[in-house]
């Protein structure tokens, strides 16, 4: 069978029509959802077979978007249409069965069985044997400059000699970009987004993969994230300096002479995690970065004039899955003073909503008396009176002991008709 029977397939193209309304997202130029897809392919499954086969298909432009990235800058998206999208999940489909096993074992990006905390501890691994001089390699642009025609020839290296697989993916890459209005060419680059951009980004990639091994470098990479480890500075500076020259003369990607740097462990930043040295034994932890990454999420959320509109069980549903992602993300990490002390935030945070919403004194008042009695602790009813009218604010009010007891993590985390408990952060972190 033929690499483009085997795209075009019915298997194949159901499969990739689920994993795309699965995986939901907007729409591209042409407006149309996920949701008309199963009626459009019905329609007219085959004549997008038929314009393929002929090496007729042609993909429509990309939406350029943006999101916003951590430092403050954007990142840029290229978003498919949602037709485009089935044809390019069915191709990454056949692709990641066929190559996967030729990639290299030390890359971990968009693969299957692979993630991102399986590098950060093969990173601890190499640290931990002595490779603690790390080469900290950022490529400019990545996505943006993959050259198409040398991609196409790897492609052909790795036996993907089909001439109407290789057509149909040139096609994807040179769809164009639409952005305020007018379409850009696409010469180079294979924008982010799209379902074939993780394989091919990898099938790229794997060249270098190869040349560190060759070279018996210890090395991680996730996509275009790429790190280096050795045992001296000397060494580090010398293969900084051989990998950035070959990179530029083989794949003709542009290295960042500010970015691409040598450094020490706790200097490093890798996926999000650094290291630290515990009793002669390196191991990693979120960033500060990060930190403050969770911190702002979750301060959006609890914005004082959005927490008070809307329900709290939709404020609890909405902190509990950041907090878990964020938990289940950075778990591999040493993080349990940092949890601790967020969870006491975040309450804090809760119970301010939660008496802002009870608003006035008499029903704070009515509501901590029933916590009391229900709960069995012996506040008397001075120091609840006192509480409910305080003329101090809500910051102060909400972090007094007596609220502090009657609103307890342990109160919080009931479940209540239809609202879930609010996750303690260090419980689910030691579980």
């Amino acid at each position: 069978m033929r690499l483009i029977d085997e795209i075009l397939s019915d298997t194949n193209i159901d499969r990739a029509i689920l994993q795309v309304k699965r995986n939901k997202g907007v729409s591209g130029v042409d407006k149309m959802t996920v949701e008309e897809l199963d009626e459009y392919f019905y329609k007219h499954r085959r004549e997008i077979r038929y314009s393929i086969f002929n090496k007729k298909y042609k993909p429509q432009s990309v939406k350029r978007v943006y999101i916003p990235k951590p430092n403050g800058k954007k990142r840029p998206l290229g978003i498919p249409t949602v037709v485009d999208r089935v044809i390019q999940q069915a191709v990454a489909q056949v692709l990641m069965k066929k190559l996967d096993s030729s990639f290299s074992e030390f890359s971990y990006g968009f693969r299957p069985r692979r993630s991102a905390q399986m590098a950060v501890l093969k990173t601890l691994e190499y640290i931990n044997e002595g490779y603690d001089w790390i080469i900290d390699l950022d490529i400019e642009a990545y996505f943006d400059t993959v050259n198409h025609d040398k991609l196409i020839s790897i492609l052909r290296e790795k036996n993907v000699n089909d001439s109407t697989t290789l057509h149909l993916i040139r096609k994807f890459m040179q769809a164009g970009i639409m952005e305020d209005g007018l379409v850009k060419p696409s010469r180079i680059g294979v924008p982010q987004g799209g379902p074939l951009s993780p394989i091919l980004s990898n099938v790229y990639l794997d060249k270098f993969d190869k040349e560190l091994e060759y070279r018996g470098l210890r090395f991680v990479r996730y996509a275009d994230d790429c790190n280096i480890f050795v045992k001296s500075e000397m060494s580090a500076n010398r293969v900084m300096k051989s990998v950035t020259s070959w990179l530029e003369r083989k794949l003709f990607l542009k290295v960042s002479a500010t970015k691409t740097k040598v450094v020490r462990p706790p200097e490093s930043k890798f996926l999000g995690f650094t290291y630290l040295q515990r009793n002669g034994e390196w191991k990693c932890k979120p960033s500060n970065q990060s930190k403050m990454k969770l911190y702002d999420k979750c301060r959006r959320e609890l914005i004082r004039r959005i927490g008070i509109a809307r329900p709290i069980a939709v404020t609890f549903k909405r902190i509990n899955q950041i907090v878990m992602g964020w938990i289940n993300y950075y778990r591999i990490g040493v993080m349990k003073y940092f949890i601790d002390t967020f969870g006491q935030w975040l309450r804090h945070k809760i119970r301010v909503i939660i008496l802002k919403q009870w608003k006035k004194p008499k029903r704070i008042y009515i509501n901590l008396q029933k916590l009391n009695k229900k709960l069995g602790f012996l506040f008397t009813d001075e120091q609840i009176f006192s509480v409910a009218n305080t003329r101090l604010g809500l910051y102060r009010q909400a972090n007094g002991h007596v609220v502090n007891f009657l609103l307890s993590p342990k109160i919080l985390a009931i479940k209540k008709k239809d609202r879930p408990g609010l996750v303690n952060p260090l419980n689910y972190y030691l579980s």
